[in-house]
């Protein structure tokens, strides 16, 4: 009808939309609240949450200890974007942007910040010389891939999920619209994985870390049953690489950090705290956020 058209107006200006974020969304950047951030002992700490793009640092870290990286300790504390803990003044000074992750590297003897998921993945790699080749080609199939992951996220996530899942209504041509390309997005990558055991080769990356947690989680079924809305179990090489990475125990670990299960990680001993341990096995539900 007619009567349900928008038409913008001449200017634009904030209501409060309905969905599951109306309540802390703005048009606005900055902090909100003075709050402090807690500091542990370790020389990383971590502010985030088990999201995708949240788990994607959390296996990182999980899998520069398996590999023998004792420098990589990190301390993990969770922030509940839903209760909009990333507006306090602590984490908008880490990330001005307002957004998990974000990183305090106190390794050195000047402690700096690095925030979003893609420049701290680059930071870790590079300065524990792993997951990310030193010379070409290698290197700029890693950055590429890992590049058009940091693209493609918004289109599943703020996209597909929004309208999917979180949008106060259904509304057709936003989720065929997303649909359509998160579809595209999985053909993507299942073209390349029919070539290579992994995104950028046959070495794992952190183009595959970066990966993973929005792919998998979309295949495990996340968003009310994408995997069977949007047919993903037709990309059989998605599937084969997310089955081999969900087996790495350092993914398993990383997947548990800033969640319900294990909402803080300041040791390894900390998962031996975690109830459920179903949440171990590499075909186990998902732990929720």
């Amino acid at each position: 009808m007619a009567d349900d058209i928008y038409t913008p107006p001449p200017v634009w200006q904030p209501t409060l939309s309905g969905g599951a974020f109306a309540g802390i969304n703005r048009p606005t950047a900055g902090a909100r609240f003075e709050r402090e951030l807690p500091v542990g002992e370790h020389p990383f700490q971590l502010y985030s949450l088990g999201t995708p793009n949240g788990v994607k640092v959390t296996i990182m870290f999980e899998e520069l200890l398996a590999a023998g990286h004792a420098g990589a300790e990190y301390d993990a504390w969770k922030i509940g974007i839903g209760d909009g803990d990333q507006f306090g003044s602590g984490f908008t000074a880490l990330n001005p942007n307002g957004k998990i992750p974000a990183l305090l590297d106190q390794s050195g003897p000047q402690p700096f910040r690095v925030f979003e998921g893609g420049a701290i993945l680059i930071h870790l790699a590079e300065k524990f010389d792993f997951l990310l080749p030193k010379t070409n080609p290698a290197r700029a199939e890693t950055l590429s891939w890992l590049s058009w992951q940091i693209g493609t996220a918004p289109f599943i996530g703020g996209g597909f999920g929004h309208f999917y899942q979180y949008a106060p209504e259904k509304y057709r041509y936003a989720i065929d619209r997303y649909a359509m390309e998160t579809k595209r997005i999985f053909s993507v990558a299942n073209n390349q994985l029919a070539e290579t055991r992994f995104l950028a080769g046959d070495e794992l990356t952190i183009a595959d870390i970066a990966a993973y947690p929005w792919l998998g989680n979309l295949l495990h079924g996340a968003y009310s049953g994408s995997d069977k809305f949007l047919s993903l179990h037709e990309n059989e090489h998605v599937e084969r690489w997310v089955k081999e990475i969900d087996a790495r125990p350092a993914v398993i670990r990383g997947r548990l950090v800033n969640t319900q299960a294990l909402p803080e990680r300041h040791s390894a001993a900390d998962f031996d705290t975690v109830e459920d341990r179903s949440l171990f096995d590499p075909v186990r539900k998902r732990a929720d956020v």
